[in-house]
């Protein structure tokens, strides 16, 4: 299994979040890369972030950054 690069740039995103507090959030920058600013807009799209330019993790986003912390650390 290969993953893309555009799923790496939205894991990358994820990463930002801190899970453990739902109060903090993230902001994306007009004056990102536009590589980052295309993860953040998918992850948007798919229902795990609350804003397009970032906000916070959804119930769902939350349970993908747990899944990704999980498997980052099997990994590593």
């Amino acid at each position: 299994m290969s993953l893309s690069n555009e799923i790496n740039d939205e894991l990358d995103i994820l990463e930002l979040f801190n899970s453990d507090s739902t109060k903090e959030g993230i902001k994306v920058h007009a004056a990102a890369e536009p590589k980052t600013i295309a993860a953040t807009k998918r992850l948007y799209a798919k229902g795990l972030i609350s804003q397009v330019d970032g906000g916070y993790l959804t119930p769902l986003g939350i349970q993908a950054y747990d899944l990704a912390v999980k498997l980052k650390s099997i990994l590593t």
